[in-house]
């Protein structure tokens, strides 16, 4: 799979009680739309098993129609999607609600239709070797070196590419839903909140998760699209 098609924009920093925050949210789509074009080279439809809170459902709605393609997204089925879910539809996707939705099934279901339709399944977090690559040269164009790292991690993905562009810093991985190991975030100290995945936090973000193409900013009820970096003055 070719690696062309991906943004160069580096992302935004700014300065935040002393600490720099990228600002992955003021990118629309959030942080995969930067690189899941890859997945249309050669594909006019990409099959993504989401999450019902699951941010890369938005991102491959966004990508799919700024390409011109189709994002076929298998999720849970819910009496009221989520409101990515829904951003997603409007975008063009066209949403496969499943049940029973545990992400098992959520998943087997979109692998049955690939395998039917020849359409192109995304991995879970879009793991691939090139989305590890994109987010380290995206950090690296950053142009800081953090003594210390902080990022949500749903797959691991965005951790393992923070530890590409900055493997001598310290690193930590808040836990989002899925256990995570320490090979999934490339030895991260994992920090897991007892709260329930999905419940809307008490204290709101001092930013919104997320950028959509509509030009509206949401919170979200999962991970933050932007990554917290320390450095020692």
């Amino acid at each position: 799979m070719r690696t062309s098609g991906g943004t160069g924009r580096a992302p935004v920093i700014i300065e935040h009680h002393g600490i720099l925050v990228v600002r992955n949210d003021l990118f629309t789509g959030g942080t995969k739309a930067r690189f899941l074009s890859m997945m249309f080279n050669g594909a006019d439809e990409v099959v993504y098993a989401s999450p019902a809170e699951g941010g890369a459902q938005l991102a491959l709605a966004t990508v799919a129609r700024r390409l011109g393609k189709q994002a076929t997204i298998f999720v849970a089925r819910r009496a009221k999607p989520h409101p990515r879910t829904i951003e997603a539809t409007q975008l063009g996707a066209k949403i496969v609600a499943v049940a029973p939705g545990y992400l098992s099934v959520v998943q087997a279901r979109a692998r049955e239709y690939c395998t039917q339709t020849g359409a192109r399944l995304m991995p879970f977090g879009a793991d691939m070797p090139e989305s590890i690559f994109a987010i380290s040269a995206a950090a690296r164009a950053i142009g800081v070196e953090p003594d210390e790292v902080w990022c949500a991690s749903g797959s691991g993905v965005l951790a393992r590419g923070l530890a590409a562009a900055w493997p001598n810093a310290r690193r930590h991985a808040v836990q989002i839903d899925r256990k995570l190991t320490p090979r999934d975030v490339a030895g991260a100290m994992i920090h897991i909140h007892p709260a329930p995945y999905g419940r809307a936090a008490r204290i709101k973000p001092p930013f919104p998760v997320i950028h959509t193409t509509k030009g509206k900013q949401r919170d979200g009820l999962s991970g933050f699209h932007y990554v917290e970096l320390r450095q020692n003055l």
